[in-house]
């Protein structure tokens, strides 16, 4: 049963689901806002050459993202509780109110993408609890495409599980190489249960993984680039991902 289906037809992206910003938390939402437009019935996220630096005076390595997210929340500023942190002991300067938008427990969720990439810069769309315990912090990569991971004729395509903060998930993540051309549309997708998250993608499935989190998750989409890797004349070089549709499917 479809139980979540966004197909970007709209003039903006849903405020009820979507926040259009990456972690706020640990920055501002002013200097987290994605960019990004809808056309052509598709969510383009992208990095325009301007755009600066995600906390640039402390994340190690240097890192520009355009990400939007289904959920959010932190604790006050000046506290370490929030989503995702990126080291140990980083605070809050910015605290966010409590948002969840979609934010599923199981099922099957697939994506429709495609993505334009070079040796420093990559795109994804993962799960990830939404930390509101520290413990619900576990995350479900269903897609982690690097440039620098292309080849002629195959990509890599990083999918599985990080704990994080999670005693009862288990490291379990691969990079799998398939032919695929990520400048042409793909379908990424997780069937997801209490019991194992099977990964497949264009409909073959290509890992399993077992005990996946079963709490609530919100879902992430994000392009990154990475200045320190940049070869030759990339720095023009924006990054994007283009997604089609995103849809989820409950479990009977």
């Amino acid at each position: 049963m479809l139980a979540f289906e966004d197909d970007f037809d709209g003039p903006d992206l849903d405020p009820a689901v979507w926040l259009p910003h990456y972690l706020p938390a640990w920055s501002s939402r002013a200097a987290t806002a994605a960019s990004y437009e809808l056309r052509d019935s598709c969510l383009h996220l992208r990095i325009p050459p301007d755009q600066g630096l995600w906390c640039a005076d402390d994340h190690v390595p240097p890192m520009r993202v355009s990400g939007i997210q289904s959920g959010s929340w932190s604790g006050p500023v000046g506290g370490t509780r929030g989503q995702q942190p990126y080291r140990d002991g980083v605070r809050v300067r910015e605290a966010q109110e409590p948002f969840r938008g979609w934010t599923p427990s199981g099922g099957y969720v697939e994506l429709r993408a495609r993505a334009v990439v070079t040796p420093r810069s990559m795109v994804a769309f993962w799960m990830v609890g939404l930390e509101d315990e520290p413990q619900r912090s576990a995350e479900i990569c269903v897609a982690e495409l690097f440039g620098d991971a292309v080849e002629p004729g195959s990509a890599a395509v990083g999918v599985g599980l990080h704990p994080f903060r999670d005693p009862e998930v288990v490291e379990d993540f691969e990079a799998v190489r398939l032919p695929l051309d990520l400048a042409e549309h793909h379908t990424y997708a997780v069937d997801w249960s209490p019991a194992q998250a099977t990964f497949l993608v264009d409909g073959m499935v290509v890992r399993r993984c077992a005990r996946p989190p079963s709490y609530p998750m919100q879902a992430m989409l994000a392009v990154f680039d990475f200045p320190e890797k940049s070869v030759g004349d990339d720095a023009e070089a924006v990054p994007e991902l283009v997604v089609d549709r995103l849809r989820a499917y409950a479990r009977p």
